[in-house]
């Protein structure tokens, strides 16, 4: 029997689960995921902080105590919530405390929000095994934090990388961690 490519269905349906993820900014994170073979969609938004509606220009101020994260909506029978966590930690640095890059501030911390406590248990798994095989120079500083509402960006935050792959910070920072999913991790990317 042969899979197919994309998940069918509605991804409002049980056949569908989620994962909300902070791997610094929203952007990388979206253009990662967007592209794995079982992913319905990809949403970028706020999530982690005590601001009822937070919106971009006061995230970034780092005062909400939200995270730029994305919400993935995923087909289980094609790609493991285990797997997403793989790619998740392969496409950031999760040694890096409030920092990807030049991308400085709580809003850009590495973090995973697990919805269920299957997921929790998975995620600390993963970090667990990531820091006994040493996989990175320094322990992870990834947080697991409870799953507060998902606030969904600005509709021009959606989709960035795919509408503006010419702009310099998606050039500099985005396209090289496509690159990098592609090469490494190219079995589980959509044909």
């Amino acid at each position: 029997m042969t899979q197919t490519s994309t998940p069918t269905g509605d991804p409002s349906t049980s056949a569908f689960s989620h994962a909300i993820l902070a791997g610094g900014c929203f952007w990388c994170t979206e253009a990662v995921m967007k592209d794995v073979r079982g992913v319905a969609t990809v949403e970028s938004g706020y999530i982690g902080g005590h601001v009822a509606k937070p919106d971009y220009r006061s995230v970034c101020t780092g005062t909400t105590g939200h995270a730029e994260a994305v919400r993935v909506t995923f087909d289980p029978a094609q790609v493991s919530y285990e797997d997403l966590l793989g790619l998740f930690f392969a496409t950031h640095d999760p040694t890096s405390l409030n920092r990807q890059g030049a991308d400085t501030g709580t809003q850009y911390r590495s973090a995973i929000f697990p919805l269920n406590a299957e997921q929790e248990r998975q995620a600390r798994e993963v970090i667990a095994n990531l820091d006994k095989e040493q996989v990175f120079d320094r322990p992870i500083v990834t947080s697991i934090e409870p799953a507060t509402t998902f606030h969904v960006a600005e509709d021009y935050h959606q989709d960035y990388y795919a509408r503006n792959p010419g702009q310099g910070y998606c050039m500099a920072v985005i396209a090289p961690k496509v690159a990098k999913l592609r090469k490494y991790y190219g079995d589980k990317l959509r044909a």
